[in-house]
């Protein structure tokens, strides 16, 4: 089995014509969660929108248990932001007979927007979409170039690799991952465990997804392929209808890799040779992901990339924005346009 991880080894779909520097300070990477819910007003769960600043999620959930004095797993939140930027995100708290607490005593790098109460707890994953504003610094290579990428991935979308994030600070979940597989490392706690087997099977996912964008695949329908819509979750085999390569060329529609477990692979012919291939260079996350009892599934191989916008606010400076849907990642986006080296000093 392969034992040296490097995100450098995925194939790219565009050129990446671009150097520079991101995230040289929290105000580069701006980021704003969309959710598609209607608050009651009334309810034992106080939401509150949150604007974060060189902070993790987690931390920002164990300040607002603080000030209202419950468990942490009493704050809920649909999903970890990325700590070096500025993000606005929702929690909620559960004050069942209490009163809105006061959140004078918050540390600078949180503000509350505002406020509203509900009857439900947020849950994790319940979003639309993440909007990103990003700054990228000291650039130089082929600005024309890259603008044309971002019209053409607009076009033709974004390849949905897991960001490098899921794999932890050098690769450590995956490695800490085949230790446990190999017997060598327990891990004992819950949400260590569900870090380790995400990316491991993260992982295979980006392997199958580097070999079709090797094959110029990766956008295009293939023999054996299984499908997902925009924004869905459901797959289904090709039916070889017309419609369906219309709704492929129009991004309504995806491809799907294998997010690998137990049963048999909903691929067919070459896609699942390929998948079986990729899949075989990494029996001990194979054989380690089916112990525990995780079941086939697919992720979209593409992703369609909403309101692009490339502009160049001086000689070496560029600022993106645009919108992703839920598990999709701003840094495969950058990827795709250059190599961007990074500062991170923040909480």
């Amino acid at each position: 089995m392969i034992t040296h991880f490097t995100m450098a080894d995925f194939a790219r779909a565009y050129a990446a014509p671009l150097i520079g520097q991101f995230r040289l300070q929290p105000e580069d990477f701006i980021v704003n969660e969309h959710i598609d819910i209607d608050l009651s007003g009334s309810g034992e769960h106080l939401w509150l929108q949150v604007r974060k600043t060189g902070a993790n999620t987690d931390w920002v959930a164990g300040q607002i248990a603080r000030c209202t004095q419950v468990p942490a797993s009493e704050v809920g939140y649909a999903g970890l932001k990325d700590r070096h930027a500025v993000t606005t995100q929702w929690f909620s708290v559960q004050l069942p007979g209490k009163a809105d607490p006061s959140f004078a005593d918050l540390p600078p790098e949180i503000e509350i927007l505002q406020q509203q109460r509900h009857d439900k707890k947020l849950r994790r994953g319940a979003l639309l979409s993440n909007e990103f504003i990003l700054n990228l610094c000291n650039c130089s290579g082929d600005f024309v170039a890259a603008a044309a990428i971002c019209t053409e991935m607009s076009q033709r979308g974004l390849p949905n690799y897991y960001g490098e994030q899921r794999f932890g600070h050098n690769m450590g979940n995956l490695t800490k991952a085949q230790r446990w597989f190999e017997g060598s490392f327990t891990p004992k706690q819950r949400n260590q465990r569900s870090l380790y087997l995400s990316a491991a099977r993260s992982w295979i996912f980006n392997q199958v997804l580097s070999a079709r964008i090797q094959q110029n695949t990766w956008d295009q329908r293939v023999a054996g392929d299984v499908f997902m819509f925009e924004g869905g979750s459901a797959w289904f085999a090709d039916d070889a209808s017309p419609e369906l390569a219309e709704r492929l060329a129009a991004l309504d529609l995806h491809p799907t890799g294998v997010l690998w477990g137990r049963g048999e692979l909903a691929s067919q012919g070459a896609v699942r040779e390929l998948e079986l291939e990729q899949a075989a260079l990494f029996p001990v996350f194979c054989a380690g992901l089916e112990k525990q009892g995780l079941k086939q599934e697919r992720r979209a191989l593409r992703i369609k990339v909403a309101n692009l916008e490339f502009k160049q606010l001086d000689q070496t400076t560029v600022r993106l924005s645009f919108s992703l849907p839920a598990g999709a990642y701003a840094t495969v986006l950058l990827e795709q346009l250059g190599q961007f080296s990074t500062t991170e000093k923040a909480h």
